[in-house]
């Protein structure tokens, strides 16, 4: 099990229901191919640097979890498939887990 970050960028147009829908349809992906959710963190509405789809605001979510590297490409597969969200990065935070025995 590796440690993952993933940072979405969400419209600024969404309802808040819309937002943790998305949310928590991308916690089961997680769940579902056996990782484990550890932080789910809620940045809100931001301004942003440069237009993105024409906007300048933008709100943010981070998602922390545990999981095999093989779900990275399921988790960002599904958010390319999600309306709703401008853009998302994943970045490893470490190649195992604490505590864990190989």
């Amino acid at each position: 099990m590796r440690k993952f970050e993933t940072l979405l960028l969400l419209s600024p147009e969404l309802s808040a229901e819309n937002r943790e829908g998305i949310v928590n349809t991308l916690t089961a992906v997680i769940e579902r191919e056996k990782g484990t959710m550890e932080e789910v963190d809620n940045w809100g509405m931001r301004d942003l640097a440069y237009p993105v789809r024409k906007l300048m605001r933008g709100y943010y979510v981070r998602l922390v979890y545990q999981s095999p590297a093989t779900l990275v490409a399921e988790l960002e597969r599904n958010i390319r498939m999600t309306d709703g969200i401008f853009k998302f990065v994943t970045v490893k935070l470490a190649d195992e887990v604490a505590g864990e025995v190989a």
